[in-house]
């Protein structure tokens, strides 16, 4: 070997470098999309709801909007949605709309579960999960809150006790701008 030449990294090396890089990359990605929050609209959609209407988030502007990304089979989604359903109760009357975006594949699960778990805002049904990849989904529960003007201000991602204050705080905040 002449001096300077750096020898072939063994398949083992390969595979690390692979995934160092590949780590590096979705780091890049991560960071990206966090300055993107705010920056921007929040991507349009409409989805049928379980009272069968459609639901359009465009149609929301003018609100503060919560998106929430849950599924019946998802154990901190239920632990979350009856802090989720008293932060809709407490704001609705000011500005405020949560949306509940149900992935379940049979939309009869996210009615009945909707239900159980005593769910008062718009259930939307995502059992295509096409809205699910529009937002890059994840994790579970996924919670967006949209601004007013209709931009993405806060993602939160997964689910754990305290995050209801957190939720209020950041409402509060976009229902005041």
């Amino acid at each position: 070997m002449s001096h300077g030449s750096t020898p072939l990294p063994s398949p083992a090396r390969r595979r690390l470098l692979g995934s160092a890089l590949a780590l590096t990359a979705g780091a890049a990605v991560c960071r990206t999309g966090r300055a993107a929050i705010g920056s921007g609209p929040a991507p349009d959609f409409t989805l049928r709801s379980t009272a069968g209407s459609n639901v359009r988030l465009q149609e929301q502007r003018g609100q503060v909007v919560m998106v929430n990304f849950w599924a019946t089979w998802c154990g901190p989604c239920k632990i979350e949605m009856p802090h989720l359903v008293r932060l809709y109760d407490k704001y609705r009357a000011s500005g405020f709309q949560l949306l509940g975006v149900n992935i379940d594949d049979d939309p009869r699960n996210a009615a009945a579960g909707a239900a159980k778990l005593g769910i008062t805002f718009p259930v939307l049904l995502d059992g295509d999960k096409r809205v699910a990849k529009l937002y890059e989904l994840s994790t579970m529960p996924t919670t967006l809150l949209i601004d007013r003007d209709g931009r993405l201000r806060h993602v939160h991602r997964g689910y754990r006790d305290g995050y209801e204050q957190t939720y209020d705080q950041q409402v509060r905040e976009l229902l005041k701008a």
